[in-house]
């Protein structure tokens, strides 16, 4: 996708998640940023990424085990997401994302039925769109 497009488009159907984004990225204009395709990506301390529009925010290479180049390609599905989904992307991917990372019923229910992460729709949609886009 054209960059000027992939911007113009994050900017204003997905403008709420890209202006949370900037923010973030303003937060954290001490850490290391580069450019993945279209995206603006932050590597930060925290143990979870997260991707708000056009920015993605991910944990530091160093501290990832294996799959660095995957977290980056799943992180950037989620920019698609937004694509598509615009003003509906943080009820339709974010909050629930974020409540089966973050909720305790749902950690626990992962551990005892060995259930990934990447298993919930959010997430596989991601996957599916971050290896789609860079084939």
């Amino acid at each position: 996708m054209n960059k000027f497009l992939y911007r113009f488009l994050q900017c204003t159907w997905g403008c709420a998640q890209t202006l949370i984004g900037a923010l973030l990225y303003l937060c954290h204009l001490h850490n290391k940023h580069y450019q993945y395709e279209n995206a603006v990506v932050t590597e930060w301390n925290y143990e979870y990424s997260v991707s708000l529009g056009m920015f993605l925010f991910v944990t530091k290479q160093e501290k990832v085990k294996g799959g660095f180049d995957q977290l980056i390609l799943h992180e950037y599905g989620h920019t698609f997401q937004s694509l598509l989904l615009g003003p509906l992307y943080m009820f339709v991917i974010g909050f629930p994302s974020m409540l089966w990372l973050r909720l305790p019923v749902f950690q626990k229910m992962r551990k005892k039925k060995k259930i990934s992460y990447y298993s919930f729709y959010t997430e596989k949609w991601a996957d599916d769109l971050g290896g789609k886009i860079n084939r």
